[in-house]
């Protein structure tokens, strides 16, 4: 599927249909998702109580429960821009939606053609925090960024302060690129107005073989153990 509809004399525009796949479905983020996502956040809980459920730090960036029906608007709103395809998570054995992620900050060459886009906004329930939902839904992402829109670079980061987001991006197999000091608006609370440093990491069209293998191996262990 083209990453984008590209009329003569406009913009290109990220888009990115359904992903379909045994463990995860990533379906283009809709309102009706919002009662399930504000499950997964946390609902019941304080806010406090849901990030440390989550495994979350402050530098995190999922809604409060009461937030989620303002953060899938917000979500919707960045689509129409062009260069945010966000989906709902959706566990493929209940149904379910758990979580949310993100096609963001493409890149284009002249021509139009695509050849750099970022996963973000990522963040599931603690329900299935460890399971295989996490890097299925990442096998899905990076398998249509690379064989379906041939893209040679894919960016995943994080507030360098986020060491348990380090962790998890770096299992992925990405490469740690280093820290962007003050390089963009901090997500933390009681941080607006304030930069925040970013951890940069990346995986490139030599690195994605290496990669691929890594995901299905991780998915298919995390299978085995629930």
């Amino acid at each position: 599927m083209a990453p984008a509809a590209v009329t003569p004399g406009s913009a290109p525009s990220l888009s990115s249909g359904p992903l379909v796949g045994d463990v995860v479905r990533l379906e283009p983020l809709a309102p009706e998702h919002v009662p399930d996502l504000y499950e997964a956040a946390g609902a019941g809980t304080t806010p406090f109580e849901a990030a440390a459920d989550a495994g979350t730090t402050p530098f995190a960036s999922v809604p409060a429960p009461d937030a989620v029906e303002a953060y899938v608007m917000g979500s919707l709103r960045r689509r129409n821009s062009g260069s945010y395809a966000p989906f709902a998570q959706i566990e493929a054995a209940t149904g379910r939606a758990v979580g949310h992620t993100a096609y963001l900050t493409p890149r284009w060459m002249p021509d139009g053609r695509l050849y750099a886009v970022e996963i973000g906004s990522s963040w599931l329930s603690p329900a299935v925090r460890g399971t295989a939902i996490n890097p299925a839904a990442k096998l899905l992402l990076m398998t249509q960024a690379f064989e379906d829109w041939g893209v040679v670079r894919l960016d995943i980061k994080t507030d360098a302060r986020n060491e348990v987001a380090r962790r998890a991006i770096a299992g992925t197999g990405a490469r740690f690129e280093g820290v962007l000091h003050a390089w963009q608006p901090s997500l933390a609370p009681g941080e607006e107005g304030r930069t925040r440093d970013t951890a940069m990491f990346c995986v490139t069209a030599g690195d994605w073989p290496r990669v691929k293998d890594l995901l299905k191996e991780k998915v298919n262990r995390r299978l085995a153990v629930h």
